[in-house]
């Protein structure tokens, strides 16, 4: 067998180095004081190690508040939208109905409508139902990114169910109810996982909607609270370091607990989809 050219590799370790590289100096430049983090020529290790950017971010300022917030947020606004996806994707799977192509056209486009031509309208909805500066509120503006890609994914892992499994169901007098319940969820549980990840972190990484409709101290999610590390003065890129250090543990968390079903359910949805 002939063996492989080493510049076969090239791409394989510049896309590895385009991803790796960042993660390592946020980790890196969180232990580094604010002086060496400003010296000249830069350092990859840090000189004196320090805790001193984690105690200020996790003791010293309002961060540990804003993780709950984005924690609440982005489960709850994951959890409603697999909810209410699940039922209309079984109806868009296995229903014919009019109008349902046009249906799932527009709930595609809704997807790909720009969040800053969204804002004027859910600032008004929100405004109208006295939910701005809230926790419900977010929950409820974040929908418009989960529900569609929620129902558009749960679709197509419901169309590659075998329709006799359901047939069989109904013969052994089991309700639709029964069937999504007991038969199309377990069978879709990998394209579920995928779902609630992708939902999960474009919540938690969120910028445009939180800026808009949470300016309370209170309700701000991690993604606004990164920003009071920085003045019109002084940029404490330390604690900007350690605090996205604390905000991706919780992606990584995830992702490596759910890796075996995560990647099952994408091969599954390339595959029958």
């Amino acid at each position: 067998m002939k063996a492989r050219s080493p510049w076969v590799y090239l791409p394989v370790l510049i896309l590895l180095a385009i991803t790796v590289v960042p993660f390592f100096w946020m980790i890196v430049s969180s232990f580094k004081s604010l002086a060496e983090l400003y010296h000249i020529p830069i350092t990859w290790l840090p000189k004196q190690a320090t805790l001193a950017n984690y105690q200020k971010v996790l003791f010293d300022s309002n961060v540990p508040r804003y993780f709950w917030n984005s924690t609440i947020v982005s489960l709850g606004s994951t959890i409603v939208a697999l909810i209410f996806a699940t039922p209309a994707a079984y109806g868009f799977s296995r229903f014919e109905f009019k109008g349902r192509s046009v249906w799932q056209m527009l709930i595609l486009m809704s997807h790909l409508l720009p969040s800053a031509a969204l804002i004027v309208p859910l600032y008004i909805f929100l405004g109208y139902l006295n939910l701005l500066n809230t926790l419900i509120g977010l929950i409820l503006v974040y929908l418009v990114l989960t529900l569609p890609l929620a129902i558009w994914m749960l679709t197509g892992y419901f169309k590659s169910i075998p329709v006799e499994l359901e047939e069989a169901a109904i013969i052994d007098g089991a309700s639709r109810w029964v069937i999504l319940l007991k038969i199309m969820l377990p069978l879709s549980l990998p394209g579920i996982v995928v779902i609630f990840l992708y939902s999960f972190v474009a919540t938690w990484n969120e910028f445009i909607f939180a800026l808009s409709f949470a300016n309370d101290s209170s309700v701000k999610t991690l993604p606004i609270g990164l920003a009071e590390f920085s003045t019109e003065y002084d940029t404490d890129w330390g604690a900007i370091m350690a605090a996205s250090v604390i905000m991706s543990l919780p992606i990584a968390a995830i992702f490596l607990g759910l890796q075996k079903v995560f990647v099952g359910g994408m091969m599954s949805g390339a595959t029958k989809g």
